[in-house]
């Protein structure tokens, strides 16, 4: 009868071990990829399943988006500039089959990928190109390991450089280039500032050699400008030369006018006035 008992307890116990080796939850975001004896049986979606004990294996393969960094890696630019470089990599599960079968390990799969195809990618660029460019650079690196991993049953959905370190060198002189960048744009705006001014000048002088109230106007409005202090002496500059022209002008038409005038009188008496002699007779007559 114990015999028989503990026989009972032993099957007991058997039933609930193979009940619970046979009993698997694949969660929502989950695929199992299911093995019978080594074969390939197929998937099985989300939810409880059953399998056979000691016979059956199912393997659970997440669908989520997975964050891989990519540590820094040591790069030599094209222009032979050295750099660590380190990125971020998302990619996801599209094939559960394959990426069990194809591959032994995915993760570890992509991450070597990707640091080989960051340095081969960044080597072919210049440090002004991958400073400025990163968008292609991160398109080119995604291209390739969707190129590769598809047979995977892997797609990689992005691709970002996160830092870029450079030598401390390299550091300074880009901010000694940086300063004359800014320094040359100073001088060609200043430059570009003379100009204008010095055309807008022009203008000015055309318009007051055209209108010659125009400078005294200008002459009386630096006046208004500079009054305001009670105490300041404004010498007022006067236009001098053309003044004594004006002037020159005036009494050499006065001139001109008074000589016709003056000849009138002597032309009216008919007589001609000729000097004496010492002994008070005209020339020509006798004493």
């Amino acid at each position: 009868m114990q015999v028989v008992i503990v026989l009972i307890v032993v099957i007991g116990l058997l039933a609930v071990l193979a009940l619970a080796l046979s009993v698997k939850v694949v969660k929502q975001y989950e695929k199992g990829v299911l093995f019978r004896f080594g074969r390939l049986v197929g998937t099985r979606s989300p939810g409880l399943r059953f399998i056979i004990p000691f016979v059956d294996t199912l393997h659970r393969v997440s669908l989520r988006v997975v964050t891989m960094p990519i540590q820094s890696q040591g790069i030599i630019t094209r222009d032979n500039v050295s750099v660590d470089v380190s990125a971020v990599a998302y990619f996801r599960v599209v094939d559960a089959v394959k990426s069990v079968v194809a591959v032994e390990n995915v993760n570890a799969a992509i991450n070597q990928i990707a640091q080989t195809t960051l340095r081969k990618v960044v080597g072919r660029h210049t440090l002004d190109e991958t400073l400025s460019e990163t968008d292609r650079i991160n398109l080119d690196i995604r291209q390739i390991l969707d190129v590769t991993t598809v047979d995977w049953g892997v797609q990689v959905t992005l691709v970002e450089l996160k830092d870029i370190q450079l030598p401390d060198t390299m550091k300074r002189a880009m901010a000694r280039q940086a300063e004359a960048e800014r320094e040359k744009r100073a001088k060609i705006i200043n430059a570009e500032g003379e100009s204008l001014a010095a055309a807008a000048l022009g203008d000015a002088s055309d318009t007051m050699m055209a209108h010659p109230l125009a400078l005294q106007l200008r002459n009386l409005q630096s006046l208004v400008e500079i009054g305001v202090d009670q105490n300041t002496t404004v010498v007022f500059p006067a236009p001098l030369m053309s003044t004594i022209g004006e002037l020159g002008s005036f009494l050499a038409r006065e001139t001109a006018a008074a000589a016709p005038a003056a000849a009138a009188p002597l032309a009216g008496d008919g007589r001609t006035d000729k000097p004496l002699s010492p002994a008070g007779t005209a020339p020509g007559t006798a004493a």
